[in-house]
């Protein structure tokens, strides 16, 4: 007869402590025992991401070669080739369907806002001051996810964009080019782009959205971990090796996010104030764009959330690269057609692409059930628009992950011109468990 020792966890375990709640990544001892004893691993469970591009692309250094499996990656997507077997690049994708999109004036509202909810916002002042949209992928989604987790999406930024605050191109509102997530047709929902603010979000905060009220709690505790040693230790001493070093990792991962926003926290107070750079944001775009890359990594692990949206920059970003020797706004070069300008453009593209391969290397990196967490999500990269002049005809989209087994990978798919977006949301959502015959303007799934 067998005897079964084996600890079980729930796997809505958590550590408490003060003002704080410590989601807990997916452990062999969340195996219930008699499954262990079988050596089955914990089922792992479906995640979605939107990495969300801003003002285009140059088309001609960003759509791969070579068709199917024999494809080669474009100039600009090269650093995705180390995770070639689980990549899907679909090219031939459109978001003008009905013609409205491209409409001239306001493309970036139109395509950031279309992207997610197949809706053609409304100008600011038309019809009342009332925003107009849908509800997006993700928050359908989330609402059915969302049930069996802390949170039911975040939504993530590179820039801040206050909800409501201007007009932008063409009489729209900005809050068209800021987001690409809406609860509703007439809620948007604002783009966090603090660190600091997204772990608190995580992992616990003050109550209070007062500044020296947080400040206060943070300088009382120096880490959210402090107030649950205890907890961890007791933990730790009924876990079993594999299990032990898993939540080390985490932990430790956890402390690393907290020293790098508490290093930017001590940068900002030495340097003069910039506009647009809260307390909390490191002071360069790699920087900052890996630290809310850990985040995510973070979130899906400790399953506080299966839904992410995240925008590497707002439509009609005028953000300037020095760094990698494109020191043109951004938004500018997406309209000009010399050589510099499209070469400058083109690194930008490239250096989203750079970032966007350290967030799957860090996905391959951790454990999660049977496999990894890069094995187990499904995730966009993508921009609204085809090119520089702002078409939302012949998107490319590139599709990483495993999705649980259900995604190929390795492969370049030329679809059919003006395959409606709204086809790959339709399979994505089929593979999530969300069984529709229709979502938006889609004709028909895909097979990915």
């Amino acid at each position: 007869m067998s005897i079964i020792t084996k600890k079980y966890l729930s796997r809505r375990t958590v550590l408490r402590g003060i003002g704080v709640s410590v989601a807990l990544p997916l452990l062999d001892g969340m195996v219930p025992a008699l499954t262990a004893v079988a050596k089955t691993a914990a089922k792992p469970v479906g995640r979605l991401g939107i990495v969300y591009m801003p003002n285009g692309v140059v088309t001609k250094n960003w759509v791969p070669t070579g068709e199917g499996t024999a494809f080669e990656f474009s100039p600009t997507m090269k650093a995705l080739q180390p995770y070639r077997n689980q990549v899907t690049v679909l090219t031939g994708l459109t978001q003008n369907a009905d013609g409205q999109t491209g409409k001239s004036g306001a493309v970036h509202g139109r395509c950031a806002t279309h992207f997610l909810t197949g809706a053609i916002p409304r100008p600011f002042g038309q019809e009342g001051a009332e925003f107009k949209a849908d509800i997006s992928l993700d928050q359908v989604l989330a609402k059915e996810l969302g049930k069996e987790t802390q949170l039911g999406s975040l939504e993530l930024a590179m820039e801040s964009g206050d909800v409501g605050a201007g007009t932008c191109d063409g009489g729209y509102s900005c809050t068209y080019a800021h987001t690409i997530s809406w609860r509703g047709p007439t809620t948007p929902l604002p783009m966090e782009h603090n660190p600091r603010a997204v772990f608190e979000r995580m992992f616990g905060d003050s109550g209070s959205t007062d500044a020296k009220t947080r400040l206060s709690v943070l300088q009382k505790n120096k880490s959210i971990l402090d107030s649950v040693t205890d907890k961890v230790s007791d933990l730790s001493r009924g876990l079993g090796a594999t299990d032990a070093t898993k939540l080390s990792e985490y932990l430790e991962a956890i402390r690393d996010i907290e020293r790098r926003i508490q290093k930017a926290e001590e940068q900002s107070a030495r340097e003069l104030p910039v506009i647009a750079q809260p307390v909390g944001v490191p002071g360069t775009f790699e920087d900052h764009a890996k630290l809310m890359f850990d985040l995510q990594v973070l979130a899906y692990q400790s399953d506080l959330t299966r839904i992410i949206t995240f925008m590497t920059g707002r439509e009609f970003s005028g953000r300037t690269y020095p760094e990698i020797n494109s020191p043109g706004a951004h938004h500018a070069l997406s309209h000009e057609s010399s050589a510099e300008a499209q070469a400058q453009l083109s690194r930008i593209n490239a250096y989203h692409a750079k970032q966007f391969a350290y967030y799957l290397e860090r996905l391959k990196k951790t454990p999660d059930g049977d496999g990894s967490l890069l094995d187990h999500v499904m995730l966009y990269f993508s921009p609204g628009m085809s090119n520089g002049n702002h078409s939302p005809d012949n998107l490319t989209v590139v599709l990483a992950g495993g999705g649980c087994g259900q995604l190929k990978g390795g492969q370049h798919l030329k679809l059919p011109t003006d395959t409606p977006l709204a086809n790959l949301h339709l399979t994505v959502m089929d593979k999530l468990g969300m069984r529709m015959d229709k979502v938006h303007d889609s004709t028909g799934k895909l097979t990915i």
